[in-house]
């Protein structure tokens, strides 16, 4: 059979979704006011955000500045950016040193900038492909998981008003009630929304269910790029 392909980046992900509204109001918590100012966490996937600009606008490589789409998207809601984290996988140096290198000089240079990087090594599993043949392919293990902790973690310690998670993974729908559930034992307002590249080549215009949905089109995308190229 011979020595099998390394995949990476990761496969290209499946629409969770059909076309749809592109904006919806978030159920979390309808009860209580807003305040005056609104503290936001950004929270981004960076697979997810990739292989959504990837399908949406042809972007072949992560060229997103995660801190730069976080803050024009706060400006433009009038909303407070207190933090941005960032989560991905890595594949290990010896798998594929080219990927390797590449997250490990953006993510020095996104904690440079402040941004709170988090990082999972990736998993490999031997697959059998559409065209008949074997593959290692690259899959994240417990990115979202870290993610939904993370998000309910520093809710419940009052760290935000507002989490602006850059994804479309319906997975994370789950966080709508526990995120209910803290605000009101807390009795105070908190949002959940879903920012991610829509228009283009996407057949996926959902954001995460019972979320605000904010599409980033191309134009908003192509002004928050990353110069570097890190390899």
């Amino acid at each position: 059979m011979g020595h099998p392909t390394v995949i990476y980046p990761l496969p290209d992900l499946p629409p969770s979704g059909g076309p749809g509204e592109v904006i919806t109001v978030n159920t979390a918590t309808p009860d209580y006011p807003q305040p005056p100012t609104v503290h936001t966490v950004a929270f981004v996937d960076g697979q997810n955000l990739f292989h959504c600009a990837k399908t949406a606008f042809g972007h072949t490589y992560p060229n997103y500045d995660p801190k730069r789409l976080a803050e024009a998207i706060c400006a433009a809601r009038g909303w407070k950016l207190t933090q941005v984290r960032f989560y991905t996988g890595v594949p290990p140096k010896d798998r594929d040193p080219h990927w390797h290198e590449f997250w490990a000089k953006k993510g020095t240079s996104m904690s440079r900038k402040g941004v709170h990087v988090v990082t999972r090594p990736l998993r490999y599993s031997e697959e059998l492909l559409s065209d008949g043949t074997f593959a290692y392919v690259a899959r994240e293990k417990g990115i979202d998981v870290r993610i939904a902790i993370d998000i309910i973690s520093l809710a419940d310690k009052k760290n935000f008003d507002a989490a602006l998670i850059f994804s479309q993974d319906q997975d994370l729908a789950e966080l709508v009630p526990e995120i209910r559930t803290i605000a009101t034992r807390q009795q105070r307002w908190i949002k959940l929304a879903s920012a991610y590249p829509a228009g283009g080549g996407s057949n996926n215009s959902r954001g995460i269910n019972n979320t605000d949905w904010i599409p980033i089109d191309q134009a908003l995308y192509e002004r928050c790029l990353d110069p570097n190229r890190y390899n």
